[in-house]
């Protein structure tokens, strides 16, 4: 299984590196224009399906419930994780009961025989979603789960976490088992099946759109022009510069409508993994340290520490979502030792993925960010207010 992923991360590596024009051999470049023919199709595709709906050909489904969709233009590398995290805690500390409902990008799917003592066990006779947390207890690990939906369930307490593709049917079993009121759809975007009642679209102000071009030629999903659907724009990893101001006024142009909200990834303390223990960022100054990482942009991860001053003198990256061995942690942990790193430091999302040790030389933590918002936080307070107080009315259409 292994062998199979990592033959999967090194073929996703030569595309992006294609994609990008780093690779330049005659078949890279017959590659390349291959791809570009498909990503015509593929952002026609996106056309046609989002045509089918506005046109009701296709039906939305409603659900009886508020649904507010947390979604991007781009594949990955957007922070959307903390802006989920920071949407679900601010409603569920309104009194909201919300759950999340994530597909669960590469988790662990369930045996064969799982899903069949599952399925007659359902009062519906259908596999129900796996359910992370219940709003109360942490019922699965991350290998089942996914990452990014352990991670928030591990967060975030009092919030329901859902898995399934079919966000519909977990939609009505957090409403059936959980009383949710509030839905999130986490990377909802392109789920057109439930009609949002709030759509809200992460842009990354380092790199809007990638090259311009739709999938598998370029990271967008669908045409930019489909932003027009978004209710609020979130600039992430924003720092307030010229070039955001340029940014801004093409996204007006393109979404007139659109709320525009800036905000950046504010590390907060260290953590010691497998632990409780903090300590706090000054911790990092001067400090030889080793940085591991398997997300879409590790260059800002290690960028955050540099600027706390640490002193980076041994970086590792894999693909993103990669689930590490054991065996590779403790080659890491070897050469960090063998570099003179005195701490090793990974991120939040890499630090479900990382398996017990009995032993570790060198320490490892992980670095937990929060969103914070740089302007526009009028308007991220008028969003969770028009969420939480939304016209009774108003909020099943």
């Amino acid at each position: 299984m292994h062998k199979f992923q990592l033959k999967t991360e090194d073929l996703e590596q030569y595309f992006l590196e294609v994609m990008s024009g780093r690779r330049k051999k005659w078949f890279d470049r017959a590659l390349l224009a291959l791809l570009f023919f498909i990503s015509r199709f593929f952002s026609n595709g996106a056309k046609f399906r989002l045509w089918l709906y506005d046109s009701r050909i296709i039906r939305h489904h409603a659900l009886g419930c508020l649904v507010v969709s947390i979604g991007n233009l781009t594949c990955g590398g957007t922070g959307k994780t903390p802006v989920v995290e920071v949407f679900a805690r601010s409603l569920s500390q309104q009194g909201r009961k919300v759950a999340i409902l994530s597909r669960g990008y590469r988790s662990k799917n369930r045996s064969f025989w799982e899903k069949m003592r599952q399925k007659f066990n359902s009062e519906h006779n259908e596999i129900p979603p796996k359910v992370v947390s219940d709003g109360k207890n942490l019922l699965m690990d991350c290998e089942y789960a996914g990452d990014e939906p352990y991670m928030l369930a591990s967060n975030l307490p009092d919030v329901a976490v859902l898995v399934d593709k079919d966000r519909v049917k977990s939609g009505i079993y957090a409403i059936n088992h959980f009383q949710t009121d509030v839905i999130i759809l986490d990377d909802g975007f392109q789920y057109l099946m439930l009609r949002p009642h709030i759509n809200i679209v992460l842009v990354d102000s380092t790199s809007p759109f990638g090259n311009g071009h739709c999938l598998p030629r370029g990271i967008l999903r669908e045409p930019i022009e489909h932003i027009k659907r978004a209710d609020y724009i979130f600039l992430t990893k924003s720092t307030g510069t010229r070039r955001n101001r340029h940014l801004k006024r093409f996204l007006n142009r393109h979404c007139r409508k659109a709320e525009i909200i800036e905000c950046c990834h504010k590390p907060q303390y260290l953590q010691k993994l497998f632990s409780q223990e903090h300590i706090p960022l000054e911790s990092l100054k001067g400090v030889k340290t080793a940085a591991l990482s398997a997300i879409a942009c590790p260059q800002s991860f290690e960028g955050f520490l540099e600027k706390l001053g640490a002193e980076l003198v041994l970086t590792d990256h894999y693909a993103d979502h990669h689930r590490y061995t054991q065996q590779e942690i403790i080659d890491f942990i070897n050469q960090a030792k063998a570099a003179g790193a005195e701490m090793i430091v990974t991120t939040e999302k890499d630090a479900v993925r990382i398996p017990k040790l009995d032993r570790c030389d060198v320490p490892l933590y992980f670095l937990r960010i929060q969103i914070d918002i740089l302007s526009g936080r009028e308007s991220f307070e008028q969003c969770i207010s028009r969420i939480c107080f939304i016209d009774e009315g108003k909020k099943y259409e």
